[in-house]
């Protein structure tokens, strides 16, 4: 008869585990070169001109366990809300498959996701949409690591290539991204994800070449998580090892808005939050009730008078902060031409609105690209302008003597907390202007898009959500007359503009900007990257 060994006694496991854990080290401070010495930990210093490969999960990311939400928001804003339905029922068989042993949830996510999608409208979501969420999850201390280094290789085990490209090049200043690539075919994605031993192989290749290339003998230096594919490579090719456990990990900061290496002012999508597997349950639960308060909050504003649609809106979760500034009429008369103008920040298609509830009389807004849709439903009289200088500023005069008008000089929305640049025409049309300081804040969706033939949906987006805030704050009146003894002319109004959008970022804790709509859609669109410099100090 024969003995078959006993399994593993549970001392030697926990030995073993014990042992792998301290080979892995402490933080990022030490781990074996490839003589087999020991290391310090990399100072900035001793990274410059030397090529950085950076495991993306392992280091650079947060919580890099799940990859669901990256995939959801890419099913959403690169497909549909039904695809995202779609991987929501599919994502917890895949689970259940993981705990018997056939784990394929990457592969099928992929699947899922991308199967049929446009490559250029992946691409387009992989840079204007992933990189907020990214960002999010970046660690502090796993950035400054490799700050100065001289050529840095990111390396994703987790994510098709496709989808951190964007982020990491154009955020991060990563100069090179080696990862999976998915299948495609006649410009769409077929949804097949290499192996992963074939992303491997171009690192190793990938490393070869550089180093071929570079004059000093350094060799480079891996930046690794505990675990993952990419130890054997980074063994054969890397001089220097520094290896994070996931103790040491969790214990690492997010990287705080102000450290981000390129600004992040422009981003697009419709999803306000990261959906992970149960935010996303939440969001798909919440949906029909959303879409019956958005109709109600619309039909209410586009019928009833604003006394009576901000309190009824309100009662349905809405919420409006109203800062009231000195009365238009307590130490001026009305203007000679007739009304009244009103400069405001750009947040959603609904600030003329705000602004007329604010009011709580009739306005008229002008616009430059929204929707005859928009248009048709809007509650308000709405005047399209040109782009032509002279015609626009004789419309907007002869808008101005009949009554209130308010403009919007930035052209377009921002969502973050940055002023664009003003457009200095409205300064040209009377000798004072009502600073009006917008803000918005929503907890499910966005009520902007530069997605094609969508944006009529943005007031109802914005009216989906279960509190939207608007808060609207009149602001004293700025002078934009030129004084005694000083010129006009076309250099004053853009000296009275840059002041009104002082007032306002003041108003607001805004940082102003000099971009102007037309770099909002250069960059979410993905022909041109980040535009450097754009803040002003």
């Amino acid at each position: 008869m024969v003995k078959k060994p006993s399994a593993l006694p549970r001392s030697f496991l926990s030995l073993r585990r014990l042992l792998r854990r301290s080979i892995s080290g402490r933080h990022y401070r030490r781990t074996t070169s490839a003589t087999g010495a020991r290391v310090a930990a990399p100072a900035q210093d001793k990274l410059k001109d030397r090529t950085v490969l950076v495991d993306v999960e392992g280091w650079l990311l947060r919580s890099p366990l799940s990859a669901f939400p990256y995939f959801m928001l890419v099913a959403v804003e690169a497909g549909s809300f039904l695809r995202g339905l779609l991987l929501l029922l599919v994502y917890p068989v895949l689970c259940l498959l993981a705990l018997i042993g056939l784990d394929l949830r990457l592969e099928a996510m992929v699947m899922v996701s991308l199967f049929g999608l446009r490559e250029r409208e992946v691409t387009r979501v992989s840079k204007a949409v992933l990189p907020k969420f990214f960002l999010e999850d970046v660690t502090m201390e796993g950035l400054e690591a490799f700050k100065k280094a001289g050529t840095v290789v990111a390396v994703t085990a987790t994510f098709p290539r496709v989808m951190v490209e964007g982020f990491l090049k154009e955020y991060l200043g990563v100069h090179a991204v080696v990862g999976r690539e998915v299948a495609v075919a006649a410009g769409r994605y077929v949804g097949f994800l290499e192996e992963e031993h074939a992303g491997m192989e171009r690192v190793g290749a990938f490393l070869e070449e550089t180093e071929a290339t570079r004059s000093k003998g350094d060799g480079a230096v891996g930046l690794l998580g505990a675990v993952g594919p990419m130890h054997h490579v980074v063994s054969r090719y890397c001089k220097e090892t520094y290896v994070l456990s996931e103790a040491d990990k969790k214990t690492w900061q997010p990287l705080p808005r102000d450290k981000y290496p390129n600004k992040l002012v422009f981003h697009d999508g419709r999803l306000a939050f990261r959906p992970t597997f149960f935010a996303a349950i939440a969001m798909y639960t919440y949906v029909p009730l959303g879409i019956i308060l958005a109709a109600l909050r619309c039909l209410a504003f586009g019928v009833l008078p604003y006394r009576v649609s901000v309190p009824l809106a309100a009662a349905t979760g809405m919420r409006s902060r109203l800062v009231v500034g000195p009365s238009p009429d307590a130490s001026r008369e009305k203007n000679e031409a007739g009304g009244r103008l009103y400069v405001c920040n750009h947040r959603t298609l609904l600030d003329p609105i705000t602004v007329a509830a604010g009011l709580n009389k009739p306005v008229t807004a002008v616009t430059y690209s929204v929707s005859p849709v928009s248009e048709l439903l809007a509650p308000i009289r709405t005047a399209r302008l040109t782009r032509d200088r002279d015609q626009d500023r004789r419309r907007m005069e002869a808008l101005l003597a009949r009554g209130d008008l308010v403009v919007c000089p930035e052209g377009t929305t921002c969502r973050e907390p940055y002023l664009l640049r003003f457009s200095p025409l409205f300064a040209e049309l009377t000798g004072e202007v009502t600073p009006v300081a917008l803000d918005t804040r929503v907890d499910m969706f966005y009520g902007t898009s530069t997605k094609p033939g969508a944006k009529w949906l943005d007031p109802f987006y914005f009216m989906m959500n279960s509190r939207p805030e608007y808060r609207v704050e009149f602001l004293e009146r700025v002078a934009t007359a030129p004084a005694d003894g000083e010129e006009g002319g076309h250099g004053h109004s853009i000296q009275a503009a840059n002041r009104v959008q002082r007032v306002l970022g003041e108003a607001l804790g805004f940082e102003l900007t000099g971009l102007t709509r037309k770099d909002k859609y250069m960059m979410l669109a993905g022909n041109e990257g980040v535009v450097s410099g754009g803040a002003k100090k």
